[in-house]
């Protein structure tokens, strides 16, 4: 396969490609999702399971449904992938993406679920910072994190 785009983990140990450019991202406001990712909602990009690959480790499953199961790095916990098990397609999570700037969601799903405070009005009225200003400054951060990029197997983390 020929990756058009890639992805993977937060430490590295889990990768995948994508043949495609996803054509439907949505964002998940059901309770599963929202547990799955501990976040108010979760970003989704789908593509043809047959357009989706592994690159770097196979990760282990979590049935959250009797319909779906989602995939997370064993070493990190991030999570990865949701998948219908009656559906021949893969939803890749859209922050794992090396370029998650690519996709623009299309749709909102799950919304009977949706946290009264996830609207525009309610979010653009809030003061923003970068991580460079202000309170959250993070001067002398040392990232151990795994770059949005591929890298050959034996790379590993900065030492601490």
């Amino acid at each position: 396969m020929t990756p058009s785009m890639t992805g993977g983990c937060q430490c590295g140990a889990i990768r995948y490609a994508l043949a495609v450019v996803p054509q439907r991202t949505s964002l998940c406001h059901c309770r599963m999702c929202q547990k799955a990712v501990g976040q108010p909602f979760a970003a989704y990009a789908s593509v043809a399971a047959d357009e989706f690959a592994w690159t770097r480790g196979t990760p282990p499953a979590f049935r959250s449904s009797s319909v779906a199961e989602r995939h997370f790095c064993p070493a990190c916990g991030t999570p990865l992938t949701f998948r219908y098990l009656d559906r021949a397609e893969m939803d890749v999570a859209v922050g794992t993406l090396d370029h998650p700037e690519l996709l623009t969601p299309v749709a909102h799903v799950g919304v009977e679920s949706r946290l009264p405070w996830m609207v525009s009005a309610v979010l653009d009225a809030l003061p923003e910072s970068t991580n460079q200003s202000g309170g959250a400054a993070l001067g002398g951060l040392t990232s151990f994190q795994h770059p949005d990029h591929d890298t050959g197997e034996g790379w590993a983390a900065p030492a601490a």
